[in-house]
């Protein structure tokens, strides 16, 4: 099924994103720092893009911002 597929893959992100975001709290490099940066940005784009895509009714905040862009911000 497509949906569960989607999901995997949301998983798989996410996974990703908490993964590069702990490694940034560690003692890196400033060319490991910048590699996992870069990392981290690709991963938060392709989430904010596969989440709207597979959910494409967006749920909006009182300030005006799609509730799943504040979600993919979550440390």
């Amino acid at each position: 099924m497509m949906l569960d597929a989607d999901l995997a893959r949301i998983r798989a992100h996410r996974n990703n994103i908490h993964r590069y975001r702990r490694l940034l709290l560690t003692n890196l490099s400033e060319l490991e720092r910048q590699f996992i940066e870069r990392r981290l940005a690709e991963e938060l784009s392709s989430l904010a893009a596969l989440t709207a895509e597979t959910f494409p009714i967006a749920f909006w905040h009182s300030q005006g911002s799609p509730a799943a862009a504040s979600l993919a911000a979550e440390p």
